[in-house]
């Protein structure tokens, strides 16, 4: 009965992994990068200094995502206090329901999620200013096991597929990721 419990969690926990963890290749947290100052949005030469640092903040902000999350996956802690260094709304909300979850069947994520992200789009004249992240997330050493004895949860294995993400600058500066989506049936 429990592994059964979590087929509909399974999915919604790898969604966690887009939204909830990774060690990448050079995915070392990173602590968000600050805007690089007052750029003349007039000259073309200043706007692709924007949207380079644009690129270089939001890339920053989702690995710093994906290793925060790892940690809170592991810990079962929905409310891990650094989660809200790189996450807001709703992506936030979906992160910590979904570890909560796991947490209330008794469940922890183990292992490595690999992550390859590429930026596929960056509006810095937008209000807000968003980048568009897409990553082939490799999840089949990334373990979803009971926290007692790590025995694989039943029907939650895992696969390598494409995933989405949007980063956005908030008024304050900082690039928070704050949607995702994980796309299992489009292996990468």
């Amino acid at each position: 009965m429990r592994g059964s419990q979590f087929r509909g969690v399974s999915a919604c926990l790898v969604l966690g992994a887009v939204l909830g963890a990774v060690t990448s290749c050079g995915a070392d947290r990173e602590a968000p990068v600050e805007t690089m100052g007052i750029v003349d949005q007039h000259s073309p030469a200043s706007g692709e200094v924007a949207e380079r640092n644009a690129r270089k903040a939001a890339l920053a902000a989702y690995s710093g995502y994906l290793a925060v999350a790892q940690e809170a996956s592991g810990d079962s802690d929905p409310h891990h206090p650094e989660l809200t260094t790189y996450l807001a709304d709703p992506l936030l909300t979906q992160v910590r329901f979904t570890i909560r979850t796991a947490k209330e069947h008794g469940a922890i994520r183990i292992g490595i999620l690999r992550s390859d992200p590429v930026v596929t789009a960056v509006d810095v004249a937008s209000v807000p200013a968003i980048v568009e992240i897409q990553d082939c997330l490799d999840a089949t050493d990334w373990r979803l096991v009971y926290a007692e004895d790590e025995r694989v949860v039943p029907g939650s294995q895992s696969t390598r597929h494409l995933a989405t993400v949007t980063v956005s600058r908030y008024p304050d500066g900082r690039w928070l990721v704050n949607t995702g989506a994980a796309h299992e049936d489009q292996p990468c």
